[in-house]
């Protein structure tokens, strides 16, 4: 088996297709969505988590909810500004 050497260079390329594609994915969503509030399945899909992790981060206050009955509600503006807010710059 031949043996690879990644360098920087290629993490670096391997990164930019990367966010590219996530970026694509976000337009592709925001074009097919034009609903304000989103319920806990359809959260769950968008930042492709499990929903444990949704749930710790609604417990620890990171992302904000409405309840309605038993029924959670997520504004979609919210969670970008909580994307947004929690972003990592590339060091690089």
């Amino acid at each position: 088996m031949a043996t690879a050497i990644i360098t920087t260079d290629d993490l670096y390329e391997f990164k930019m297709e990367l966010m590219e594609e996530i970026k694509q994915l976000f337009q592709e969503y925001n074009n097919h969505s034009t609903k304000k509030w989103m319920r806990t399945s359809e959260v769950l899909k968008l930042l492709g988590m499990s929903p444990s992790t949704l749930q710790n981060l609604r417990l620890n206050g990171t992302i904000p909810y409405t309840k309605i009955g038993r029924s959670l509600f997520y504004d979609y503006n919210e969670i970008m500004q909580v994307l947004e807010k929690n972003r990592v710059e590339n060091i690089f």
